[in-house]
């Protein structure tokens, strides 16, 4: 007969052991708890990456829309180029944690021996403000399959510093520290596009 208070005996601390090993109860809570947090990281990073995807094709579609809409032009002047620049800008919504950068560059390729690739005018849009870009007469490159004598080309580059929405704050404060890892992602895009409905683009006050 054992006693009330008596140490447990080898048998009975095995049996105990036994039941323990046998009892799943909590085994769902602790599933949960470590499952939960992959599962929201997953989430996030399938949301951003759509989010990041899908801006990328808008900064394509800026560059592509601005110099469509510039070459179709038989001449411009810098309230033209500012407004066409604006639509390009407005494309991007609803994105709207950073601005892009647009650029417009007339480049005319001399009809020389060897031809210089000058730029004609050139105008920018930089966290929305409007400034003149290369200076005229400036040499610039075109890849070598539009390096033609005599031609007239558009160029518009649009570039944009994504910020993942996991980085990025109304109050443009950093947050959690993650900034240091993905603080921006950069997108950009560069069209040429020749003049449409005249031989040249001349901008009056550019």
């Amino acid at each position: 007969m054992v006693r009330a208070g008596a140490p447990m005996g080898i048998a009975g601390i095995y049996s105990r052991a036994i039941r323990f090993c046998r009892d799943r109860r909590g085994v769902a809570a602790i599933e949960f708890a470590l499952i939960v947090p992959v599962l929201l990281i997953m989430y996030f990073v399938t949301m951003e990456a759509s989010q990041a995807i899908e801006t990328s094709k808008k900064v394509s579609r800026i560059g592509s829309m601005v110099a469509d809409l510039v070459t179709q032009q038989q001449s411009v002047k810098t309230a033209d180029l500012d407004a066409i620049m604006k639509i390009g800008n407005s494309s991007l919504q609803p994105y709207n944690r950073s601005t892009p950068k647009i650029i417009i560059t007339a480049i005319q390729i001399t009809d020389e021996t060897t031809p210089k690739v000058q730029v004609v005018w050139s105008r920018k849009m930089v966290d929305g403000a409007f400034n003149a870009d290369a200076a005229k007469n400036s040499i610039t490159t075109v890849p070598p399959t539009l390096n033609i004598k005599g031609t007239f080309l558009v160029r518009v580059e649009s570039g944009l510093a994504y910020k993942p929405i996991i980085t990025w704050s109304a109050d443009g404060q950093r947050r959690l520290g993650l900034t240091t890892a993905f603080d921006t992602i950069s997108m950009g895009e560069t069209y040429y596009l020749r003049a449409r409905r005249s031989p040249t683009i001349p901008c009056d006050n550019c």
